[in-house]
């Protein structure tokens, strides 16, 4: 007798909801691993505890420990910085760092039910401290008893961070070709655009997939999108924009807004695109480190957006206020977050309601 193919997410009705639609929890990871935040790792913590403060008054945090000892730590520092502990939820689950974005895996919703897809994390084919963060969404998807999807090809694991991605909820996805297609990059050897189009398709709903060209300077994941450009409602895009020629970024940009202006959505509809200003290049130790605005997270009736004590900062609260006009915008000190390479959505990652 034949067999029958399994069927895939999307055939069950499943998709990636957009990260505006009402959450259950926001899950993020204590930071512990020094190396990331040389010299200021204990900063970082107060940093990540005004973000929890912030994020339990509007929904509950799933906050991953790697020890007893570091939950200790976070649970004074939370209490110190008045955040509702009853809000959050501490889990011990060992992890390599603290960025969920890449980590976590994505969640997928029906009719009647929420489920995760279990991508591969390789630590950006750059790290060799990754197995602990790829054993993350077993975790996550035991720990909520959701039923688990693994991308497959040609008997491999499919390797995907969610700052790479960025979408809709209706079909239609923003990626980049330097992250998934370019030749530095090392995360699905083989696989074409249009294998990677049909491996979205089957498991995240997408049924359009828009090609941005290179991310931004100092981005140590190879140009993930969540720098670069987001949706913030179906058909309405916001793209980084640099004004200064001299720039690194300015070329990349400007091309990405081209692309972004002469396409459309899965539904048909021309994109509104609007441009978030960049701040001013950020060197710490030497190294250029990737601020940008674009890296805000959207959470039930709130928008957190990374600030860097640049006079740009008041333009991207602005715009963004004037884009998410039912929620509050908050500016999130970052400039102590960013050197560790990554802000506010690179550390997070919601889980729809």
């Amino acid at each position: 007798m034949a067999r029958v193919a399994a069927r895939t997410p999307a055939e069950l009705g499943f998709r990636q909801p957009a990260e505006w639609e009402p959450h259950r929890a926001t899950w993020l990871a204590w930071p512990h691993h020094a190396d990331d935040w040389p010299g200021k790792l204990a900063a970082i913590g107060w940093v990540y505890t005004e973000i929890v403060r912030r994020l339990a008054r509007r929904e509950e945090v799933c906050l991953l420990l790697p020890n007893e000892r570091t939950e200790v730590s976070a649970r004074r520092a939370l209490s110190k910085a008045g955040a509702d502990l009853a809000n959050v939820e501490l889990l011990r689950v060992p992890t390599d760092r603290a960025w969920m974005r890449d980590t976590a895996p994505s969640f997928i919703k029906s009719k009647d039910e929420v489920a995760v897809v279990d991508w591969e994390f390789n630590g950006w084919a750059k790290y060799p401290n990754f197995h602990r963060d790829n054993r993350v969404p077993l975790g996550v998807a035991r720990h909520r008893a959701m039923r688990r999807f693994v991308p497959r090809a040609r008997t491999k694991g499919v390797v995907l961070e969610g700052g790479s991605i960025d979408l809709d909820g209706e079909g239609t996805m923003l990626t980049t070709e330097e992250c998934l297609l370019g030749d530095v990059q090392q995360r699905n050897p083989g696989l074409s655009r249009g294998d990677l189009e049909a491996i979205f398709a089957d498991y995240l709903g997408v049924r359009k997939v828009l090609w941005l060209g290179r991310g931004i300077a100092g981005d140590d994941t190879h140009g993930h999108v969540d720098d670069l450009a987001r949706f913030v409602r179906p058909g309405v895009v916001v793209v980084a924009n640099e004004t200064r020629s001299e720039d690194a970024n300015y070329v990349p940009l400007r091309d990405n807004q081209e692309r972004l202006r002469s396409m459309t959505d899965a539904r048909g509809r021309k994109l509104e695109v609007v441009t978030l200003p960049m701040p001013a290049p950020l060197v710490f130790d030497g190294v250029r480190l990737p601020a940008s605005y674009a890296n805000f997270y959207i959470a039930n009736g709130l928008v957190l957006v990374p600030t860097f004590n640049d006079p740009n900062d008041r333009a991207a609260l602005g715009i963004l206020s004037e884009l998410f006009t039912d929620r509050e915008v908050v500016g999130i000190h970052a400039v102590d977050l960013v050197w560790g390479l990554g802000t506010l959505h690179c550390m997070s990652h919601e889980e729809p309601a």
